[in-house]
């Protein structure tokens, strides 16, 4: 299990770590005119965001398994704790995919938003990852 807990740990860190980039991308894209540099960021942004999805599929796998392991498989009760964690998991995934919705936007040429949103918006994972890391960690209810 340790194992486990191990893998989806670094699958979190590692797609959280494109959650950050990305709207860092779209700041950039929101700022900029030009086409040549436009149509760079956009590449980096769809690769990104591709990359980012695939990270994304075994960080969640692999909490599912721990979730199985620990409390189903045993017939426990699922902790408040982690109904309020599984609840920010899916708020997590919500993000994810209105990024890739953003960048949809861009892409067709209709975002109607300023880097201003997007410096805001960029910072609603840390605030989601903040929430979950001390669910996990402290477990308060």
């Amino acid at each position: 299990m340790l194992w486990i807990k191990a893998l989806h740990i670094v699958f979190i860190a590692s797609w959280f770590a494109g959650l950050f980039y990305l709207p860092r991308i779209f700041v950039n894209l929101a700022m900029e005119k030009s086409a040549p540099a436009t149509e760079r960021l956009l590449l980096m942004a769809r690769k990104l965001y591709r990359f980012t999805t695939l990270l994304a599929v075994p960080a969640l796998v692999l909490g599912g398994w721990l979730v199985w392991i620990q409390y189903l498989e045993a017939g426990s009760k699922l902790p408040g704790w982690l109904h309020a964690k599984l609840t920010l998991v899916v708020l997590v995934i919500g993000y994810h995919h209105a990024c890739g919705s953003l960048l949809k936007k861009f892409e067709r040429g209709v975002n109607a938003r300023g880097h201003v949103f997007y410096r805001w918006f960029n910072e609603v994972p840390v605030l989601l990852l903040l929430a979950i890391v001390v669910l996990a960690t402290v477990k308060p209810f």
